[in-house]
């Protein structure tokens, strides 16, 4: 397979990998736009307005949910509407992924739509006859979706300076961000789930292996594909077939994750399954990205006569050329369509890491805050990583709306609203059963279930919608939210 066969053919990995998860200041500027008009906050009344819809309180009661942990605000997208409902609006809840909200129409509205993350190399020596005698230097910038064909690209860009065999180190700088280490199990015991990735600000492929399987009838094996090659890992070539259903085909394939230099498959795969990519994070996260930039360099036939590592790029380089990404609209479509964790903290992460050059946790809370209390107002949320995949973070249903409202009115409203799923057609609201149509976010945690957007009336009206279910039977209680749209759809 050529390099230009094997490019094309990786392309269609980027919306799969973004599917299933779900640099300092000067490598990673915002392009010029338009700020925003700074208006008066919404005001909305204290209190409950109206009652629930019947419709919803018997969806309610069939999950045995009550209705005091439903939190629902329906309001117009004028600031100085009052709300058409309001129930137990004001309690602050987790608002799962609905938090996602608050971090890409605060990026939008500060870094700007045009935003793009900017990944830069550097070369410490001469090249001759294709002989690099020094090192070559990758600066994390936090790119939040650099995934394999990126990293493809990144290595034949290197190779088009002439270098075919580095006589030194390749060295990886993430010193953009600052954020501890974590266990990847810690939030619910799924450390292997991509959507527990960690921010990192050289994160590649989300820190995830996407293993491929293609039955061989003839050979009666299943052929195992690894994307992208990771230096040192083993996998086998191979798995046999059975004749079973294709049932829960990941139990059957009974792999082994416990040394992560060797994966095995003690089972079987299904010759009815037909092929099928298992997204998998890597269960060595810290030696992802040192194991990926080496196992690519080799695969396209660059020799290393040093290692991969961690290090510094000296002062005095400047970069050969830089690895820029998609826009930050672009970006977060994939952020809200498919509810991406861990891309959106590397935009919480990238709103301090512009202000100063290193972005923590801590300095984008603060700088959260600041923001809500000057474009918003109100109740401020509690800030944790922006994602939502979080215990600790809390808005209320009135909160969400008016930070809708505060977004319907800015001039990058539209870069918003195409990022939010459409109910019944893509992204997490494609299982929708609602009728009406809608662009909403969704949000979703063992115990919480809502959604929070626009719903379009049948006058032609626009129509701010939150609605969070808080209880353990939240996900059982998904009928409520469905009705609760079609009820604001059909609003005059």
């Amino acid at each position: 397979m050529t390099p230009l066969h094997l490019s094309r053919s990786r392309f269609g990995f980027v919306r799969f990998v973004v599917t299933v998860m779900c640099a300092t200041a000067l490598h990673a500027q915002a392009a010029p736009h338009s700020k925003a008009v700074r208006s008066e906050p919404p005001q909305h009344t204290a209190g409950d307005i109206g009652q629930l819809p019947p419709e919803v309180q018997a969806a309610l009661q069939r999950a045995k949910v009550p209705s005091e942990n439903f939190h629902v605000m329906v309001v117009d997208t004028s600031a100085s509407s009052t709300p058409r409902l309001s129930h137990q609006a004001q309690v602050r809840v987790n608002p799962a992924s609905l938090m996602k909200l608050t971090t890409t129409t605060a990026a939008l509205d500060t870094l700007g739509p045009a935003f793009v993350w900017r990944t830069p190399v550097y070369v410490d020596g001469p090249v001759r006859d294709g002989v690099l005698h020094g090192n070559v230097y990758v600066r994390g910038s936090g790119d939040p979706r650099f995934v394999v064909e990126r990293l493809w690209l990144l290595m034949r860009r290197i190779q088009g300076l002439g270098i075919q065999n580095i006589q030194g180190d390749i060295v990886l700088d993430r010193r953009a961000f600052d954020v501890s280490p974590r266990d990847a199990a810690s939030f619910d015991g799924e450390p292997l789930r991509p959507y527990n990735a960690a921010p990192d600000a050289l994160l590649l492929n989300f820190q995830s292996l996407l293993i491929q399987f293609v039955p061989d009838r003839a050979a009666n094996v299943a052929r195992v594909q690894v994307e992208p090659p990771l230096a040192g890992v083993q996998l086998p070539a191979t798995v046999p077939l059975n004749n079973g259903d294709c049932n829960d085909y990941r139990s059957a394939l009974r792999a082994d994750w416990s040394d992560p230099t060797r994966i095995r498959f003690a089972g079987t795969f299904s010759a009815l399954c037909g092929e099928k990519m298992w997204p998998v994070a890597y269960a060595a996260p810290q030696q992802f990205a040192q194991r990926a930039i080496a196992g690519m360099w080799q695969q396209l036939g660059g020799r290393l006569s040093g290692q991969v590592r961690e290090g510094s790029v000296p002062d005095n380089l400047q970069p050969m050329f830089n690895m820029e990404s998609a826009t930050l609209a672009e970006t977060i479509r994939d952020i809200n369509k498919y509810s991406n964790n861990v891309m959106a903290q590397h935009v919480f992460l990238t709103l301090s890491q512009q202000q100063s050059g290193v972005g923590s946790l801590e300095a984008s809370r603060e700088l959260m805050q600041r923001w809500w209390r000057e474009r918003v107002g109100g109740d401020v949320p509690t800030f944790d990583n922006g994602s939502g995949l979080s215990r600790d973070e809390r808005i209320s249903a009135q909160a969400l709306a008016r930070l809708l409202q505060v977004a319907w009115a800015s001039p990058n409203m539209s870069e918003l609203m195409s990022s939010l799923p459409v109910t019944g057609l893509d992204g997490t609201m494609k299982r929708s059963k609602a009728q009406a149509s809608a662009h909403l976010k969704t949000g979703s945690l063992r115990d919480v279930a809502g959604v929070a957007g626009f719903v379009d009336t049948a006058n032609g009206k626009r129509l701010v919608l939150v609605a969070i279910l808080h209880h353990a039977n939240a996900n059982a209680a998904r009928p409520a939210l469905d009705a609760m749209i079609d009820w604001a759809g059909k609003q005059p």
